[in-house]
């Protein structure tokens, strides 16, 4: 089933990137991010974020279709900006593909895409994914110039990559959580829905969700690493109260 929204609602899309990850340690089946879509969408979750990586190092090609069959819950596509990927996304037509970042080395996505100094070469995959009913997404920092690019890009969707408040304490994180505000005020005012994403917590997580315009935020690694311990749909039910109580 799918969660029904109240008014002023903020959505959690949850990431089961890493449940692949644990799958693909060992080989085999088990265990199966499906099973985790099935979950997210019985205990109330609003969507499903999935990044198909160019090392297939957790989610693999037959996942995506799988993930779409088994949950009428949207699928969020985490890709990087190339000739492979948007094929694969325009052959699976998610709900939304999220353009990241992404190197070969890196553990997870560090930091946001440069939607401004790769305004050439993310036009056209903008424009194909938009042309094909896909609803773009960039992920990007929480700044003007990159707010502008995706502006210029057409993105109607930007999530804000939050690593960096999740990273700092006081006055650092209240500085970075003020320019989170500002820019999610700026995005809606420029008619972009915001979201945002990266490091986020049960202990973090409120003053991000408090901020009135953010639509959603996208969590994964933690909650995958919390069911460990709880199981996922206690996991998830226990972000989503604290999202509530911020609202």
């Amino acid at each position: 089933m799918t969660s029904t929204l109240r008014p002023n609602t903020l959505r959690l899309g949850v990431n089961i990137d890493h449940v692949a990850t644990i799958r693909n340690a060992r080989g085999g089946d088990h265990p199966d991010p499906v099973r985790a879509a099935e979950i997210v969408a019985r205990c109330g979750g609003d969507g499903i974020t999935a990044h198909l990586r160019e090392d297939r190092r957790h989610i693999r090609d037959e996942d995506l279709r799988r993930i779409q069959d088994a949950t009428d819950l949207p699928l969020n596509l985490e890709m990087a900006a190339t000739d492979e990927m948007l094929a694969i996304a325009l052959a699976h037509k998610p709900h939304a593909a999220c353009i990241v970042p992404e190197k070969r080395e890196e553990r997870t996505t560090e930091g946001g895409l440069d939607a401004a100094g790769q305004h050439n070469h993310l036009q056209p995959i903008v424009s194909r994914l938009k042309d094909a009913g896909i609803r773009v997404s960039l992920f990007i920092e929480a700044t003007e110039r990159q707010l502008d690019a995706a502006l210029q890009l057409g993105a109607p969707v930007v999530e804000f990559h939050t690593g960096a408040y999740a990273h700092a304490e006081g006055e650092e994180r209240a500085a970075i959580l003020k320019q989170l505000t500002d820019m999610s005020a700026l995005a809606v005012k420029n008619g972009i829905e915001p979201h945002a994403g990266h490091g986020l917590t049960y202990e973090n997580v409120q003053p991000v969700a408090a901020i009135p315009q953010l639509a959603e935020l996208n969590i994964g690694h933690y909650l995958i690493g919390e069911a460990i311990f709880c199981g996922l749909e206690p996991a998830v039910l226990r972000m989503r109260e604290l999202m509530d109580h911020a609202r």
